[in-house]
């Protein structure tokens, strides 16, 4: 048995996302795997790039989740999402600097796509169940579920990125 843990989330709004992310992808994972590091299990998802709307082109990239399933041990922490292999998201993403790859914000930078219009899915996320802070106040705040048509994000995703670049 290997210990819970649990996180305390900066609340981010979708700006905030798009500035932070260091690549912003949509694509379907294609495959995972576990690592054990110490006493962490970290989950690794091989995503088919399909779009790229921030970062250098890649045709896949990996992405670094903590939690999974190692041989017999299992660790769930709080706040990492489980991607099903198959499924299409829209990927915030930053690398560190050991050229690891995570999700912006946990559960935050990760939407869903299903529905809508064909060629015109909904990107979707649920509130988090985490701890969340404002950043200007340091007071815990709820999350809000965020849904907006594909067209409409890869619209937020530019503009935000023209915003940024005539700073």
């Amino acid at each position: 048995m290997l210990p819970l843990f649990s996180a305390t989330l900066e609340r981010l709004s979708l700006d905030e996302m798009i500035s932070k992310s260091t690549s912003i992808v949509r694509g379907s994972v294609t495959d995972s795997w576990a690592t054990f590091n110490g006493r962490d299990i970290y989950t690794h998802y091989r995503i088919s790039v399909d779009e790229r709307f921030k970062g250098a082109a890649q045709a896949t990239v990996e992405v670094l989740v903590h939690g999974g399933i190692y041989g017999t041990y299992h660790q769930t922490p709080s706040g990492s999402p489980v991607l099903n292999k198959g499924d299409q998201y829209v990927f915030f993403l930053w690398t560190n600097s050991r050229a690891e790859t995570w999700i912006t914000g946990m559960t935050q930078g990760l939407f869903s796509l299903s529905g809508g219009d064909p060629g015109n899915p909904v990107a979707s996320r649920r509130p988090s169940r985490e701890l969340m802070l404002d950043p200007a106040t340091a007071r815990p705040v709820k999350d809000t579920a965020v849904s907006l048509k594909l067209t409409d994000l890869r619209a937020r995703i530019a503009s935000r990125l023209g915003q940024e670049a005539v700073r």
